[in-house]
């Protein structure tokens, strides 16, 4: 192995190291293709619902409010695929596995516990900032416990944080299963439709102070870029790069559980967005961060806009939950990845 500055890799005998940044015109092309079909998507996401393919008839009433809705569910599908499947590349990157997501390491569903527990208490109380917040905060204990219980003298396993992981985020299930059970009707519904992932728009404020979370999240572990490149080497190359990687580490597993915390507060528990696209932007612009943060942030939102609009109209006038769908790809990708190891994958 050989090494250039700012720590990138020249050569990867493994195939699973981080290569070095570089402006290639194919990796530009890549880039080019992936935000020019966001206005393809944009007019998908406005001409499929259940109601009907096609524009809707902006000059009635009801054409112009069916039109909204559908344009609000592309920018919700945007803001929390974006933000799934990025904290998703960032874990695979601090874990060096390719099953680590926010849901397999009991994240998501900490933060499913928060929110739930903020709808059925009324936590909006604080405003528009009170769910994600709640969000985060339950996802954050989430992950501190599911360390807690991975740490048996020294640094925790992978297989041991994923193991644990699955234990507490099973527990946060049940305790959320619990609390649907004794609410009453009007929020036991509220739930449940909210479980099985659900982009209907939110408030204005709401969404304002989302976007916010997510793009100073997004920007921040950008910026963490080259240091996730290095940390993808082992602990002991990052050290002799220089690199403070228990720093880097919390850094970025915090702004990670933000991003996994604020889509759950938005959109409710889809999983498998940020273990699928983080795969697919990796194998067409290559392991460097540089390149795949924000690349997986513009097709995590692609590919949840697309699921969405498939829930919407496959058996319409009836409307799926969009986390069905991501489950029903995600499901077998998650077994595909298990069984033959790609390429990608890291080893402890």
């Amino acid at each position: 192995m050989s090494l250039t500055k700012g720590g990138s890799t020249s050569r990867c005998g493994d195939g699973c190291r981080p290569a070095p940044f570089n402006g290639s015109p194919k990796n530009r092309r890549r880039a080019l293709l992936l935000v020019a079909a966001l206005p393809l998507l944009f007019a998908v996401s406005a001409m499929l619902g259940p109601s009907g393919v096609g524009l809707p008839d902006t000059a009635s009433v009801s054409g112009r409010a069916i039109l909204d809705l559908r344009l609000g569910r592309f920018f919700m599908g945007m803001l929390v695929g974006a933000a799934l499947s990025t904290s998703g590349t960032v874990f695979q990157a601090i874990l060096r596995n390719p099953l680590a997501e926010p849901y397999v390491l009991g994240v998501s569903g900490g933060a499913g516990l928060g929110a739930a527990l903020s709808i059925l208490v009324g936590g909006a109380f604080i405003g528009a900032i009170g769910l994600p917040l709640t969000a985060f905060a339950f996802a954050l204990l989430t992950l501190l416990v599911v360390y807690a219980i991975a740490n048996q003298g020294g640094v925790p396993s992978v297989y041991s944080l994923i193991l644990s992981g699955v234990i507490v985020s099973a527990i946060c299930s049940s305790v959320i299963m619990f609390l649907v059970s004794t609410a009453d009707i009007e929020g036991m519904h509220t739930v449940v439709w909210w479980m099985l992932g659900n982009l209907q728009p939110a408030s204005w404020a709401e969404q304002f102070v989302s976007l916010a979370f997510i793009l100073a999240a997004i920007v921040g572990l950008w910026l963490f870029a080259p240091a996730l490149n290095v940390l993808t080497l082992g602990r002991e190359m990052a050290h002799y790069q220089g690199l403070d990687a228990g720093f880097v580490t919390i850094s970025s597993l915090l702004l990670s559980t933000l991003l996994a915390a604020t889509a759950v507060s938005m959109g409710g528990m889809i999983g498998f967005v940020g273990l699928i696209v983080p795969h697919v932007m990796r194998s067409i612009f290559g392991p460097d961060h540089r390149w795949l943060i924000p690349a997986s942030a513009i097709g995590g939102g692609a590919f949840l806009v697309l699921c969405d609009a498939l829930a919407r109209t496959i058996m319409a006038p009836v409307e799926i939950p969009v986390g069905v769908v991501t489950a029903l790809a995600g499901g077998p990708f998650f077994l595909i990845v298990l069984r033959k190891k790609m390429k990608y994958a890291w080893t402890d």
